[in-house]
Formats: C-alpha cells, sequence, structure tokens
C-alpha cells in the first residue's frame, strides 16, 4: 500500500485561531479515563497535553485512591475518583464514570493511559466503552482490554486509535510485516483512524496512509505515548466541536497530532540531546512547534 508524507502544508488549515469572543465550553469538554498506581503520570501526561493544544476543559477519571496523586500533579484539570481494588479500577466503576459522565455533556473520551491490565481492569476499560456514547481516542491498555476481549465494542460514534507495534499486532492477531496496509487495516477495525507509532509513525482512515516525517529516537521513552494521546484528544475535542465527530475529523487530528509530536521532540532534542529528552519537555514544545510548522496557534 502506498502512503504519502506529511508536510507542514497539509497542516496549516487544520487549526483555526481562537475567536476573540469564546469561553471554554467552545474547545471541547473532555473526559479522561486513565492511571492506576504507579501509572498516575500517564494520567497526568495526557491530561496535560490535550490542555497544552488548546481543550477547553478537561476531567481526568482515575482510581479514587490515586486522586489526590492526579490532582496535585495538574491543578488545571478537574478530577473524578471512581471505585477500584488494589490501585485499579475495578468493573463497577464503569457504571460510576457512566453516571458522572451523564450529567457533565462531554464532547469526547480518551481512554487508557497507565489503566494496566490487573484485576478487573480490562472487563472495566470493555464496559465502559458499552456504556459511554462518546467520539474516542483508545490508547495503551485500553487498546489492550479490546485484544484481550477479541473485539472492539459496536459504536455509533467514530474512534481514533494510537498503538504501538505490540499492541497493534495484538489487535490484528497476527505479527506486523507491512507497516502500511497494517496501519488502514486498523482503522478499518476500530471503525475510525489509527495511528500506528513507530519509526515513520502512519496515519490511516482505512484508506488513506500518511507516513509522519519528524520526530526521531528522543520519542523512544515512557510517557511519549501519553503525550501523543493528550495531544490527539486535545486537539480532535476542538476540531469535533467546529465541524463535528467525523472520521475526517479523526483523521485530520491524529495527521496534524502526529506531526506536532515529532516537531516537539526535534526541538527539544536541541536543546537536551536525543538522550535527555523527557515526555514532559515534548508538551512544553508545544508553542513553539506550532509556530514553527505555521499552524495559527
Amino acid at each position: 500500500m502506498r502512503t504519502r508524507a506529511i508536510n507542514a502544508g497539509m497542516l496549516r488549515p487544520l487549526l483555526p485561531p481562537r475567536r476573540k469572543n469564546s469561553h471554554k465550553g467552545d474547545y471541547g469538554r473532555l473526559l479522561i479515563v486513565a492511571g492506576s498506581r504507579g501509572l498516575t503520570g500517564a494520567a497526568v501526561l495526557a491530561a496535560r497535553a490535550a490542555l497544552k493544544t488548546g481543550a477547553g476543559l478537561v476531567t481526568v477519571a482515575c482510581p479514587e485512591t490515586e486522586r489526590r496523586l492526579v490532582a496535585a500533579a495538574l491543578p488545571e484539570a478537574m478530577t473524578f475518583g471512581a471505585p477500584c481494588r488494589n490501585g485499579a479500577f475495578s468493573l463497577k466503576a464503569a457504571s460510576t464514570i457512566a453516571a458522572f459522565a451523564a450529567g457533565k455533556k462531554f464532547d469526547l473520551l480518551l481512554a487508557g493511559p497507565g489503566l494496566s491490565t490487573a484485576g478487573e481492569t480490562a472487563a472495566f476499560a470493555i464496559r465502559l466503552l458499552k456504556l459511554l456514547e462518546l467520539p474516542a481516542v483508545l490508547d495503551a491498555d485500553a487498546l489492550n482490554a479490546v485484544a484481550l476481549a477479541g473485539a472492539f465494542p459496536r459504536a455509533e460514534m467514530p474512534r481514533l486509535i494510537t498503538p504501538h507495534p505490540g499492541e497493534a499486532a495484538r489487535l490484528l492477531g497476527s505479527r506486523i510485516k507491512d507497516r502500511p496496509a497494517a496501519a488502514a487495516a486498523l482503522a478499518r477495525l476500530c471503525g475510525g483512524a489509527a495511528v500506528l507509532k513507530g519509526a515513520g509513525t502512519l496515519v490511516s482512515d482505512g484508506v488513506l496512509v500518511l507516513r509522519n516525517t519528524t520526530g526521531g529516537p528522543e520519542l523512544a521513552k515512557g510517557g511519549s505515548g501519553d503525550v501523543l494521546a493528550g495531544f490527539c484528544a486535545g486537539l480532535w475535542a476542538q476540531a469535533g466541536l467546529r465541524a463535528a465527530f467525523t472520521l475526517k475529523t479523526a483523521f485530520e487530528s491524529a495527521v496534524l497530532a502526529a506531526y506536532l509530536h515529532g516537531l516537539c521532540g526535534e526541538l527539544a532534542a536541541k536543546k537536551f540531546t536525543e538522550r535527555g529528552v523527557l515526555a514532559s519537555g515534548l508538551i512544553d514544545e508545544l508553542p513553539a512547534a506550532l509556530r514553527r510548522a505555521g499552524v495559527k496557534a
């Protein structure tokens, strides 16, 4: 399957300037379901990344025992503590979070960073996806839960998934030999857009496959994927409110997120070397990346 390279010219129309007469609700209400004992950093990175892209309101639903850690690390986000066992979501947490979400008018869900697959967490993730009728960005252990279940739950709303090669292989049921074909297959499998991470990250809507041209080995560090998931969710929250939550806006948001994520890595590497880049540093470089790409910030 042929691929096309992503270039900055593709990105410039995708993020229009913020209107002067606007408020936080105009830029997306995002629910992030993430974190577990020892993995709260993933939730914090994803939420901070989403906020940095311009998402208006971000709420992190996490295990109740870990809520204070998340709240202390990220004062800009709201938090919701859900039932848990041994620091991970219990099965009961799915209905608790769904009831909470019903009264909050969330626009988009991001699920997966730092969830773990311990105890009832995988079953929790599947039940949550069945209960929440929201467009969704799925990453990390939300994808591992789907692989364990054998299929994505049916959904009326589009999804955007961000697997690394191991997660992709588990979803597809076989080793990946043809990355472009795998990216397209993943998009069709989830009913939306797919970001297949790795050297030359690929983004597909099931038909088109675009190859990212930014980033390098500085991104090969824990937390980088959580930042990318947050970028995807924050950008899609804004694009979805502007032009509806569709496969098109999911795909365009994923393309923009992948390019900016890689560019953030390049800018951070110039300051700290490829070895010295931290995932949190990628978020700090986003304003400079937007300016470098010529996107209206």
